[in-house]
């Protein structure tokens, strides 16, 4: 018996693995020993074959790969709510960057990603993309919860809270690299902000020592026509040409937002490998526009999904983010057959990880990988009947039927439960934060 003995075992009434096959397995258990998944079998034959020290019995759960969020600004959830109906640039240069200059320490990321992860546990994220400052104290309130993260490290022209300039923005992200580079969960990258705030000199430093030490980059491209009116005015030429100019894209980029594509912009993105993070509801939001999902999809680009941080979202929250990017390919495209269920949820779990370069182990639910899973109880008045699970998961489902989460093996939410981060703390922390904002606000 002793060969099969395992950790966990969790049955379930379907099992979405988002695998090549995109199978959806129904009464069957998967079986975790040594936080990888070690066997996936219908649910009377793992009662015979297996022995293990915890069963989960769920009842009309849906079993999937933990989401991943491939672009947020985690911290930023301390910011939630501040600067509303605002276009992008008015929301960056008149409130939030003035906000950052004054409020952005360590303390202040700890505390805000601690918020974030809460919310994301709790919404069935199980990894995320950061791009904010300060990442060795976002990996910390990181690994604290849990979860595994790419903290990209961001990079400026200019001096921040983080930083004096480029030099400086470097130095920390290669220093939060070494600081890191034993914890398998945390993964650190150069995150240079966007073309417009970020010459070229920077950018091809960090191009060269991403590729030497083999991390990733993410950046903002093409969020808005007004970003390229103004590459346009400034230089003749669209940021995204400057961008393969000066060899940036690559399947290392990850280019976020994206709403403003040509045919040919599109089909280079396909050439050179980059990856798209899709943000619908930020670009709704901040009426930034459509990134073509369809068109990119049919190109063969790798397009992964994002919330967003909550200061323009004002949420983490995958399930939505995964119907609102549905809903929205069809209406841009004008089909009704364009991004159905299965493929945006492809989009909110193994695209994200394939783009981060962790779809290795994590990602999808298949024998050998992390065993990296949410529970979405779809035995709700609200999602019954059911015909089609994952449908079901994207249409109509809400986050607050996401019950279960586990990251390699281990339970971070059990019965809506965090079971790693102290629940009452975290929302003493967020008003304490919200008083002093809001404090300094009504003093200026």
């Amino acid at each position: 018996m002793s060969d099969h003995q395992a950790d966990l075992i969790v049955h379930a009434r379907w099992i979405a693995t988002v695998s090549a096959e995109g199978t959806v397995l129904e009464n069957h258990a998967l079986v975790v020993k040594d936080g990888r998944i070690a066997d996936l079998l219908p649910s009377a034959l793992a009662d015979e074959k297996w022995q293990a020290s915890e069963v989960t019995r769920l009842g009309d759960h849906l079993l999937i790969p933990g989401l991943v969020n491939a672009h947020t600004h985690a911290a930023m959830n301390l910011l939630r709510g501040i600067a509303d109906d605002l276009p992008l640039m008015t929301w960056l240069e008149k409130h939030i960057w003035p906000a950052e200059g004054q409020f952005v320490s360590e303390q202040f990321v700890y505390e805000g990603t601690r918020l974030a992860a809460a919310e994301m546990i709790r919404s069935g994220t199980t990894t995320f993309a950061d791009m904010y400052f300060f990442p060795s104290s976002a990996a910390k309130a990181t690994v604290e919860a849990g979860l595994r993260a790419t903290l990209f490290c961001p990079l400026l022209d200019f001096p921040t809270p983080m930083g004096s300039g480029p030099d400086d923005y470097i130095r920390l992200a290669t220093d939060a690299m070494d600081e890191w580079r034993h914890d398998p969960r945390i993964q650190i990258g150069f995150g240079p902000h966007a073309p417009y705030t970020v010459s070229d000199e920077p950018l091809q430093k960090v191009l060269t020592l991403a590729e030497e030490l083999d991390v990733p980059m993410m950046m903002h491209v093409h969020e808005t026509a007004g970003e390229i009116q103004m590459a346009v005015g400034n230089t003749g030429e669209r940021p995204l040409t400057r961008l393969k100019e000066l060899g940036l894209l690559s399947p290392r980029l990850l280019a976020v937002h994206m709403t403003q594509l040509t045919d040919e912009e599109i089909a280079l993105v396909a050439e050179t490998g980059t990856h798209v993070v899709h943000c619908p509801e930020s670009n709704l939001k901040l009426a930034s526009g459509f990134a073509p999902v369809e068109k990119l999809r049919k190109a063969k680009v790798n397009v992964a999904l994002g919330t967003d941080g909550a200061a323009s979202n004002n949420d983490l929250d995958m399930i939505g983010e995964a119907r609102t990017a549905a809903f929205l390919a069809k209406g841009v495209s004008l089909q009704a057959d364009a991004l159905p269920a299965a493929e945006v949820l492809k989009m909110a779990t193994l695209n994200g990880a394939r783009a981060l370069g962790r779809d290795d182990e994590t990602g999808s639910l298949e024998i050998g990988k992390q065993a990296d899973m949410v529970a979405v109880n779809l035995n709700r008045l609200e999602t019954q009947p059911v015909y089609d699970p994952v449908a079901q998961l994207v249409y109509a489902a809400s986050r607050d039927q996401v019950t279960h989460s586990w990251v390699g093996g281990r339970c971070l939410m059990n019965e809506r439960k965090l079971t790693t981060l102290n629940e009452a703390v975290i929302l003493k922390n967020a008003k304490q934060w919200q008083q002093t904002i809001a404090g300094a606000d009504s003093r200026d």
